[in-house]
């Protein structure tokens, strides 16, 4: 087996490279002036089962990621599996209004015209899979999030919403302690409080888990409520930091003790490895 890894997702890829204990090659890739990507594989040949790393976000990352299955294809790879940490275009899975494209079902039917599996990390949503016409599947990151909280002092873990409740429970699982999820209670016409649905948090340390943090309002409200309940600190995780329009300087600089997300989008504060579970699913070949 051969890891390539694209651009997007370098120490991921060498990562899983390691555990899988198999050959690693970081595609060489690069940008024209025009901004059009230029990459090349830097290998005499690859008659083996290749293991393609890279995102598809943002949009250029979706363009290298096609640009890739090509070349390991012409390299004479045998197979190609397609391990996207973050799948763009996943929240578009139906038409909302005439005229729109189904962005998910497009990207999915041109991600697999030379691929052979796919494997995504908490997807937004899991029926996108659908679309694929070859084997594709999703991993939960909530082990890799609870094996790093476990022995760190937290004492429950909370959702920002109802909707997210099974995600904060898998983790809250892993870790051994309770879980809630937030909810608004409304005080008047115009004050708003956000509180457990069903536990008291005062003076406990809390973990907040979602699987994408974007621009960051919701948590950033939901810390600073928090905080006026009096826990002790609070740690917030992410399977995907996305962090938009600074969001991350905003979290870090605001009423949370702790922010961390996964390694599916490296940045200063992705030191979750889900590289693990992607080897594991690889291994035991789903």
């Amino acid at each position: 087996m051969i890891v390539v890894g694209g651009s997007s997702s370098r120490d991921m890829a060498k990562e899983l490279a390691r555990l899988l204990g198999c050959k690693y090659v970081q595609a060489a890739t690069t940008r024209f002036p025009d901004g059009e990507c230029y990459t090349r594989i830097e290998d005499d040949g690859m008659d083996d089962d290749v293991v393609i790393v890279q995102n598809t976000y943002p949009d250029e990352n979706v363009v290298e990621m096609f640009l890739l299955q090509d070349a390991v294809k012409r390299l004479g790879a045998k197979t190609i599996t397609c391990v996207i940490p973050y799948y763009g275009y996943a929240r578009q899975d139906r038409i909302f209004k005439p005229g729109e494209p189904e962005s998910a079902k497009v990207m999915a039917q041109r991600l697999e015209m030379l691929c052979d599996r796919v494997l995504t990390v908490d997807i937004h949503k899991e029926n996108v899979l659908r679309w694929f016409e070859c084997p594709a599947k999703n991993i939960s990151a909530s082990k890799a999030i609870g094996d790093y909280f476990r022995d760190r002092g937290i004492d429950m873990v909370l959702s920002p919403d109802i909707g997210a409740a099974g995600r904060a429970e898998e983790v809250a699982g892993y870790i051994g302690v309770p879980h809630d999820h937030l909810e608004k209670v409304r005080l008047s016409g115009t004050d708003v409080r956000i509180t457990p649905a069903n536990m008291d948090c005062a003076g406990k340390h809390v973990l907040i888990v979602d699987d994408i943090i974007a621009t960051g309002g919701t948590i950033l409200a939901a810390c600073e409520q928090l905080r006026n309940q009096n826990v002790a600190s609070i740690s917030v995780a992410c399977t995907h930091g996305v962090f938009a329009k600074n969001a991350l300087e905003r979290l870090t600089g605001g009423n949370i003790d702790s922010l961390l997300c996964c390694n599916t989008l490296e940045n200063e504060v992705s030191n979750i490895s889900v590289a693990p579970l992607v080897a594991e699913a690889i291994e035991k070949g789903w």
